[in-house]
């Protein structure tokens, strides 16, 4: 399993505009070969700024690298730099990939 997160820092006030764009963009995921879920989470609400990630399991770090590479991708993130989408942010996305090392379901233990 492969987990991929981009960390937003949205200035205060504009959350629920940042909110909109993601709950009305069509992300094209359900598609994708590989894609298994995603979840927008909020985050502490700092000085300047609200934390957000953007997080999307996958079967596979590769899955994942063939969707940033995949016409869906393109698709999802065309409209990104539009005045209806823009969002005030303190710097861009902060990508971080993570491949899993121990995963459990209710009722399992580790091994």
């Amino acid at each position: 399993m492969f987990i991929a997160t981009n960390r937003f820092k949205v200035k205060l006030g504009s959350e629920a505009e940042f909110e909109r764009v993601w709950r009305e963009r069509d992300s094209y995921l359900a598609s994708v070969p590989g894609f298994a879920a995603f979840d927008l989470c909020r985050g502490p609400q700092k000085e300047e700024y609200t934390l957000y990630i953007s997080h999307t399991v996958w079967t596979s770090k590769a899955d994942f690298e063939a969707w940033t590479k995949s016409e869906a991708f393109r698709l999802a993130h065309r409209d990104a730099g539009a005045a209806s989408n823009r969002v005030n942010y303190i710097g861009g996305p902060e990508f971080e990939g993570f491949e899993s090392v121990l995963s459990l379901t209710p009722g399992e233990k580790a091994a």
